[in-house]
């Protein structure tokens, strides 16, 4: 029985490998796009919905502690890369 279980959290930690690479290919696509296209457009804004919810955590808290609201770049979207690649490489070290 324990052989199942293994098999299960296997399939469960590369599902959500899968979908952290999903969203980091999302967010990429969605900087790129941003340059391009109009806010109102729909590409945009589902990738938006789809992204949003990563990096709105991030903008909050910088928000609250006043950082990085003179700059130029939004560095809740880096940030929010960036936990998502530790993200993903935690999972690959744990999976294995």
């Amino acid at each position: 029985m324990e052989g199942a279980f293994e098999t299960v959290g296997s399939i469960a930690f590369e599902i959500a490998y899968y979908l952290i690479m999903f969203l980091e290919y999302a967010m990429l696509a969605r900087a790129i796009l941003s340059w391009f296209l109009d806010e109102e457009s729909r590409i945009l804004g589902f990738l938006m919905i789809l992204t949003e919810p990563i990096i709105l955590p991030f903008r909050l808290l910088f928000r609250k502690l006043n950082w990085f609201q003179e700059m130029p770049l939004d560095m809740s979207f880096l940030f929010a890369v960036v936990f998502l690649g530790l993200a993903g490489f935690l999972l690959q070290l744990f999976a294995a």
